[in-house]
């Protein structure tokens, strides 16, 4: 993965539901690849596969750019999990500017990262229990990753100290060690050996590999 996307990634993964989650999502698809709109879309299919009903509304980024036609060049993504389809769409509004099969392969392989966190933002903002007490955008967020993690560390028959999940879930979040470190009241390099022990743990090599570790388990996706 390239280094430079993992603070765009962080940022995705903070916002999970909250209203900032399409435009963060826009931004990092536009750091690999030029659209012009992002959209969301949550589908309920029968068994057969084929579509009941739109069961979400559609969340949509940069819409605007389309203007009144329809988009000259599309790609869509899909994401099934039991009778629900996840589909995230790109668009191109000039028909100069179609998808080249470089770019097709190159989203799709960027989708087994996009899709879990679609799939994650939607789970997010639907109502669950009525007397719950609203939880801050940044923060619900921030306990999405905590969860996935801790999800993957019960899967996997491991365990980190809470310094050393902290840490990995800052570093997820987008903050960079010497934040982290402020944040945490400790030094850099403390930081960064909390991020080596759990990297021995998880038997992975960094941060960078933080993320693909969190979702090792996913399904594969099609475009």
């Amino acid at each position: 993965m390239n280094s430079q996307l993992f603070p765009h990634i962080g940022k995705v993964i903070a916002s999970t539901g909250s209203r900032h989650f399409p435009r963060m999502l826009h931004d990092l698809i536009l750091t690999q690849l030029a659209v012009d709109a992002t959209h969301i879309t949550q589908l309920q299919v029968s068994a057969e596969g084929h579509v009941r009903r739109k069961i979400s509304p559609v969340y949509t980024d940069s819409v605007e750019a389309l203007g009144e036609e329809q988009p000259a060049a599309q790609l869509h993504l899909t994401r099934r999990r039991d009778d629900v389809r996840y589909v995230l769409s790109v668009y191109r509004s000039h028909q100069s500017e179609n998808f080249s099969p470089q770019e097709r392969s190159m989203l799709q392989d960027f989708s087994t990262l996009l899709l879990p966190m679609v799939e994650k933002h939607i789970a997010a903002i639907q109502p669950c229990r009525q007397d719950s007490e609203p939880v801050p955008p940044e923060n619900q967020g921030l306990e999405t990753l905590r969860r996935r993690i801790e999800e993957r560390l019960v899967q996997s028959g491991l365990t980190l100290s809470n310094r050393e999940l902290e840490v990995c879930v800052g570093l997820l979040a987008g903050r960079t060690a010497p934040e982290l470190a402020e944040q945490l009241a400790l030094k850099v390099n403390t930081i960064e050996s909390y991020l080596k022990r759990a990297a021995i743990k998880l038997g992975i090599s960094g941060r960078h590999s933080l993320l693909r570790w969190m979702y090792a388990t996913e399904e594969s996706t099609g475009l």
